[in-house]
């Protein structure tokens, strides 16, 4: 894995598979970094741009699964490029702290190795897309996927359609898991693997214990 810093500023991704809790833990860890004086730019992939967003739509839609995992690999990398260029790299040479929910893990885990895109090929996309702008941390909340798919069932009682990945059996969503975990364990220096068990409160403590352990000079990189 990349570890490039070319950058006075701080990037998170926040990976795991549906339902784990990414979205309300962003908002928590935004408030905490915050908190210590830091500027905090919160987005997400697919989208984070008008252009990006527009391609959100159609993979969660569904409406590009008939073309295959690598068309979709291809899709996603389009929305990141643009995601990169016009938010993620101009906040980080500002200085702020990047908080994405989901980023590369997540392409490699969906479209690599349940799709079965060969990962070289992703590794190539990833390597013209991303430049230096690489994750200085990744947080994986990892949770039983029976369990994610009720809170994701949840919400859909609350308002919200079942996207593309949503739809998935249980099985692959399984097979999901086991390839976030493995991702871990291959780049343990990169990845944090969070058991998202419990309350909200409780998760995000455990975020944030991981993030201080993580980054021990947090606090004095407050100024920047």
């Amino acid at each position: 894995m990349k570890h490039f810093r070319n950058h006075p500023g701080l990037f998170i991704t926040l990976e795991g598979g549906e339902g784990v809790g990414k979205t309300s833990q962003i908002e928590r860890l935004k408030q905490r970094f915050e908190a210590v004086g830091r500027q905090v730019v919160t987005t997400r992939e697919p989208g984070g741009t008008p252009g990006a967003e527009i391609i959100r739509h159609v993979l969660l839609s569904g409406a590009a699964e008939p073309l295959g995992a690598e068309m979709e690999a291809i899709l996603f990398s389009a929305a990141r490029a643009d995601h990169v260029q016009m938010v993620i790299r101009p906040a980080l040479e500002k200085g702020y702290v990047v908080l994405c929910d989901r980023y590369i893990d997540s392409t490699r885990v969906y479209q690599g190795v349940v799709g079965k895109v060969s990962m070289d090929f992703l590794y190539d996309l990833e390597d013209v897309v991303c430049e230096d702008a690489w994750p200085d941390l990744t947080l994986l909340l990892d949770l039983d996927p029976q369990i994610g798919m009720k809170r994701a069932g949840k919400r859909r009682t609350e308002g919200a359609d079942p996207d593309r990945f949503e739809k998935d059996t249980l099985a692959q969503q399984r097979k999901r898991r086991k390839a976030f975990l493995e991702i871990a364990k291959e780049d343990p220096e990169r990845i944090a693997v969070i058991d998202a068990k419990g309350t909200e409160t409780q998760v995000a403590e455990k975020v944030w214990q991981s993030v201080t352990e993580r980054l021990p000079d947090l606090e004095a990189k407050a100024d920047v």
